[in-house]
Order: C-alpha cells, then structure tokens, then sequence
C-alpha cells in the first residue's frame, strides 16, 4: 500500500468513526474515541484533519458530497424548470425512506447544536454546505420556465426555499410528524413554492 492509499484508508476510517461518535455525543465528542474506533491515534486526526473542526466539517462533506453527485443524476439537462423541481423533491422524499435516515437526521440535529456551542465552528460549516449548494443552484441556473429561462440569482433563491422546506419536511417524515408527506406531496408541494412570483419573476439587484 502506497503513502496516499493508507493515508486515504486512515480518513476514511476517521470519518466513519467520526459520524457514528459525532452523531450521538454531540460538541461532548471525545476525539480520543473517535481514533480509538478508526485504530489510530488522535495524532492522525490532527495529521490529517488540523483539528476536531476540521474533523467535523470534513464529516459534514463527506456527507453532502454523494448526495448532491446523485442530485446531478436525477436532473437531466433537458428538464425545465418545474421538471427538474419535481424530479429533485421526489429524489429527496425518497432519501428519507433510507436506512440511515434517521442516523443522518441525528447528526443534522447534533451538528446544529454544536454550531451553537462554537461559532467558529458554526462559521466553517456554513461555508462548505454552501459550496456544495453551489452545485445546485448550478443545476437550477438556466432551466427554462415561462418563455425564459432561471438565472443565477432566482435559482439561489429558489435553492434557499427549497431547502427550508425540504428540511424541515425531511426531519418530519422519519419522525413520523409527517404520515401523509409522500412523494406526491413533496413533488406538488415544491413546484407550488418555486412557481410563486416572489423567487422565480423577482431578480432585482439586492444591494
């Protein structure tokens, strides 16, 4: 095994450690026991990671990335807007119906507690989930809808609204707070959200 592919194995294992002690301890998470579960020592986390920050919001990428890559799957180009807003809630209706959706809910919760606990933190993590929102907006950007097409700033928008909804909707579903929530629901639901004025006709400069 080369230097990088045990350096890869040696992330890769943090990582993992990392969701499983993160996601129930919490800002109370013991690096200590997250490199006892890798089999490596807490040197690693600092070798590789800088920090137990660096650690968590590398945890919250590593998270995001294959979610957003099957995003770009289910959201042809030849989709117009509505299409490509239908296609993405069905998509995220039935992410919550995965195995690990509950695991993946308790490290939201957890991560919005210790964002609370630690602003730098907080800071950090807010700008890798919005670096990986730029994909979608990406993906938004230039979809036809009423004889024109999404620019950058309505897709932004667009993605702002739709993630609001489709958290708060994504924490109830799992929880059972919402039975009749299905696929239909989440569907009908966002095309009604982002065909409203307010985020798909208004692109006035903000400043």
């Amino acid at each position: 095994m080369t230097r990088a592919e045990a350096r890869e194995r040696n992330r890769r294992a943090l990582l993992d450690a990392a969701f499983q002690v993160v996601s129930r301890d919490g800002y109370r998470a013991k690096l200590e026991e997250i490199a006892e579960r890798a089999d490596l020592t807490t040197g690693a986390i600092y070798s590789l990671f800088g920090s137990k920050n660096g650690l968590v919001v590398a945890l919250v990428a590593d998270c995001l990335r294959p979610y957003y890559e099957e995003v770009e799957q289910v959201l042809p180009a030849g989709l117009d807007l509505l299409e490509a807003v239908d296609a993405f809630a069905r998509y995220y209706r039935r992410s919550c119906d995965d195995p690990d959706a509950l695991s993946r809910l308790s490290l939201q919760i957890t991560l919005l507690d210790m964002a609370l606990h630690d602003q730098e933190l907080a800071s950090r993590l807010a700008t890798s989930i919005r670096s990986q929102e730029d994909h979608l907006i990406a993906l938004f950007t230039g979809r036809a809808h009423d004889g024109g097409f999404v620019t950058s700033r309505q897709a932004q928008r667009m993605t702002t609204a739709l993630r609001a909804l489709f958290v708060g909707l994504g924490q109830g579903v799992p929880l059972g707070l919402a039975p009749a929530a299905d696929e239909e629901y989440f569907a009908a639901i966002a095309r009604a959200l982002v065909s409203d004025a307010s985020l798909i006709d208004h692109d006035s400069d903000p400043s």
